[in-house]
Order: C-alpha cells, then structure tokens, then sequence
C-alpha cells in the first residue's frame, strides 16, 4: 500500500510564525505529529489540494522544500480525504522534520479568490 518512489521534492505548508519558531526550537514539530503521530506533506503536483482545504484565504503561509534524503524519520505514502483523487498518495513523516532537510522557503500566496492555484512544474 504505503511505500513508493520518492520524489526529489518533498513541500511541507506552514505558517511563517511556526516555521519561525521551529528555526529557534533546532526542528519543526507541526500538531499533526502529537493528533495523529505524523506531519503532512506533499509532492509539488497535489500541495495546493490541502492548501485549500485547510488554510484557503491566509497569506501568511510558507512551502518549506524539503530534501527527502535528510527526514530522519520514516515516509509512508498514504491516502488523503475522500475529496482527493482515489487513488492519490500523500507522503506523511513519522517524526519531527530535521531543519537541515529544509533547503528552500518560500512564501506561499492564495490568487485573489483566496485559493492556491496547482505550483507549475519544475
């Protein structure tokens, strides 16, 4: 079920303030990893599908790039929500994300109707 290929990117979305206290803290440890014992990521190609149904409208968020080489922690690939495509995977990391695996932050802005558009390929 779980295990594919990882991609070369991995894109973790979060509040700047959260990002900014986990750089102080030495690692990042999103509510996810103490509600359900991980934290949610995306590939490039399906991050905008959680973008908006969590945070569509909020301009303070952050896509923190992720080398999938330097998480430390096991990825299991598994389904998303009803909503999402069936048989789309969502990469979740079972542990804290290690600061040295973040190697770009961007800020990450909803067009005009306060949704996320898809990122354009790379």
């Amino acid at each position: 079920m779980g295990d594919q290929t990882t991609p070369k990117t991995l894109l973790h979305i979060c509040a700047r303030a959260e990002w900014e206290a986990a750089a102080a803290a030495g690692e990042y440890r999103a509510p996810s990893l103490a509600e359900v014992g991980f934290i949610h990521l995306s590939e490039p190609y399906q991050v905008h599908l959680p973008a908006n149904r969590l945070f569509a409208g909020r301009t303070d968020m952050v896509l923190l790039r992720l080398d999938p080489e330097r998480l430390g922690a096991p990825v299991k690939w598994e389904p998303g929500v009803p909503t999402d495509p069936e048989s789309m995977r969502f990469p979740h990391l079972y542990g804290p994300l290690p600061l040295a695996a973040v190697v770009e932050i961007t800020s990450y802005q909803p067009e005009p109707d306060g949704q996320y558009a898809p990122l354009a390929a790379s």
